[in-house]
C-alpha cells in the first residue's frame, strides 16, 4: 500500500467514525433533558442502532458485495445519511422522530462494514496496514467528543447537526477513495448464504454455544450504558461528560496494544470471564460514584471500557474466527454481530427503557443506583452462568494473528 492509498484510507476512517462519535453519545441527554422523552423512548431510539445491525449484513451481501463499486455505495450512503440526519434534528415528536432514527441507522450500519473491505482491498498486507488506519477511527471518536464537551452542547441538536455536516463531507470524499469494484458481481449466491445459515452447524460445539448465548445475553446489561450514561453523567452534574467519556476509547487502544500479552498468560476463558467482571464492575462504580469526592468511581466505571470490550468482544470474536472453518468465517462473525448487536442489544434497549422509566422521580431526577444495580446484577449472572459451562479448547494463537484478527474485529462491532 503506497502513502496516497494509506492517506485516503486513514481519512476515511477518521470521518467515519466522527460521524457517529459526534451524535451517538449525547442522544440520551439530549432526547431525555431536552425533548423529554421517557425512558422506554429514549431505549428505543438506541435500538435503531440494533434493528439495523440485524438487516444491515444483507444489505452488504446483496447489494454492495454484487452490484455496486464500494466507494460509490459508501458515497451515497452518507450523503442520504446527512440529510436524513439533518431532518431528524427537527423533530421534536417521539412517533416521528423513531421511524427517521431507524431510516438513518439502515443508511449508516451498512457503512462500517464497508470501510472494513474496501481497506482490506487496497491493502498488500491488512494484517500489518489496517491497525495504522483503523486506529484514525478512535481517534476521531476522541476528538468528536471533546468537541462536544467542549462547546457544551450535549443537550442539544447540535450534535447531531455536526454529526449531519461531517456525514455529508464523508459522502463526498467517498467518491475521491480508491475505485472498489464488487467483489462478488456476477456469483450466485443464496439466501442460506446471505443470512448465515451454515453457521449454526457451529452450534454443536459446546464451547461455541456457550459463547453465543453469553455474548447475546451480555448484550443485555452492556446497552444500559451505550443509552444512559451521558444522561446519568451529565444528570448528577459532571462538567464536560462528553469530553470524559472519550477516556473510554484511550483505554481500548491501550488493552487493545496488550492484549497479545495477555493472551499468552491467561488464555481464552479468563480473558473472557475479566472482560464480563468488568461490566459488573462498571456499573457498581457507578451506582457508589459522585461527582465530588467519589469521581475517581465514575471515571474508574469509563475508564474500563478498555477492558469491558477488548476483554470480551474482541477476544470473542477471534476465538470465533479460530474455531469457524474457513469456508464460514465471515458467516460465523456475522452471526455473532447479529445475535449481540442485534438481538441482544434490541432486548436490552428496551429493558433498559422500562428500567429507567421505573425509577424516574420526574423529568429531570432519576434513581441512579437503582438503575445501575439491574445491569450489575445481570452481568454478575452472565459471568457465573459461563464460568460453570464453558470449557476452553487448548489452540495455537499466535501474537501475530490475535494482533490481526483484533484489528479486524474492532470496526464492526463498537458503538463507544
Amino acid at each position: 500500500m503506497n502513502l496516497r492509498t494509506r492517506a485516503q484510507l486513514s481519512g476515511m476512517m477518521f470521518l467515519e467514525y466522527f460521524v457517529w462519535g459526534a451524535w451517538y453519545v449525547t442522544l440520551g441527554t439530549y432526547l431525555g433533558a431536552t425533548l423529554k422523552f421517557d425512558g422506554t423512548q429514549i431505549g428505543l431510539s438506541y435500538g435503531a442502532f440494533a434493528i439495523a445491525a440485524m438487516i444491515s449484513p444483507f444489505f452488504v451481501c446483496m447489494v454492495a458485495d454484487r452490484f455496486f463499486p464500494t466507494e460509490r455505495v459508501l458515497g451515497v450512503l452518507h450523503l442520504l445519511g446527512g440529510a436524513i440526519l439533518y431532518y431528524l434534528s427537527t423533530i421534536k415528536d417521539f412517533a416521528l422522530f423513531y421511524p427517521v432514527i431507524i431510516a438513518y441507522t439502515l443508511c449508516f450500519m451498512p457503512t462500517l462494514a464497508l470501510t472494513n473491505s474496501l481497506s482490506f482491498h487496497h491493502m498488500d498486507n491488512p494484517g500489518k496496514e489496517f491497525p495504522g488506519v483503523r486506529v484514525l477511527g478512535t481517534i476521531s471518536w476522541i476528538v468528536a467528543g471533546l468537541i462536544v464537551g467542549f462547546l457544551n452542547v450535549e443537550s442539544q441538536d447540535t450534535p447531531i447537526l455536526i454529526a449531519s455536516g461531517v456525514s455529508i463531507l464523508m459522502g463526498v470524499y467517498s467518491f475521491t477513495l480508491p475505485h472498489t469494484p464488487p467483489k462478488s458481481k456476477g456469483e450466485k449466491t443464496s439466501w442460506q448464504d446471505i443470512i448465515g445459515l451454515d453457521a449454526l452447524k457451529l452450534m454443536k460445539e459446546r464451547s461455541f454455544a456457550v459463547l453465543f448465548i453469553a455474548s447475546l445475553l451480555i448484550c443485555i446489561p452492556l446497552s444500559f450504558y451505550y443509552s444512559f450514561a451521558n444522561l446519568f453523567l451529565n444528570n448528577i452534574g459532571v462538567e464536560n461528560a462528553a469530553g470524559k467519556m472519550t477516556m473510554g476509547q484511550m483505554s481500548e487502544i491501550i488493552f487493545l496494544l496488550l492484549m497479545p500479552l495477555f493472551f499468552k498468560r491467561l488464555g481464552y476463558k479468563k480473558m473472557l470471564m475479566i472482560g464480563m467482571a468488568c461490566w459488573a464492575l462498571r456499573y457498581v462504580l457507578f451506582m457508589l460514584g459522585d461527582p465530588g469526592g467519589l469521581v475517581w468511581m465514575l471515571y474508574g466505571g469509563i475508564i474500563l471500557h478498555g477492558i469491558c470490550y477488548d476483554f470480551f468482544f474482541v477476544t470473542g470474536q477471534i476465538y470465533v474466527d479460530e474455531r469457524a472453518p474457513k469456508s464460514i468465517k465471515s458467516a460465523a462473525q456475522g452471526l455473532i454481530t447479529f445475535a449481540t448487536y442485534g438481538v441482544g442489544m434490541f432486548i436490552g434497549t428496551l429493558l433498559s427503557g422500562v428500567i429507567a422509566d421505573n425509577y424516574t422521580v420526574d423529568e429531570s431526577s432519576y434513581l441512579w443506583d437503582k438503575i445501575w444495580l439491574v445491569p450489575a446484577i445481570l452481568s454478575a449472572i452472565v459471568l457465573v452462568l459461563f464460568t460453570i459451562f464453558f470449557r476452553e479448547k487448548k489452540a495455537q494463537t499466535s501474537s501475530a494473528k490475535i494482533k490481526s484478527e483484533a484489528a479486524e474485529a474492532i470496526p464492526a462491532t463498537k458503538p463507544v
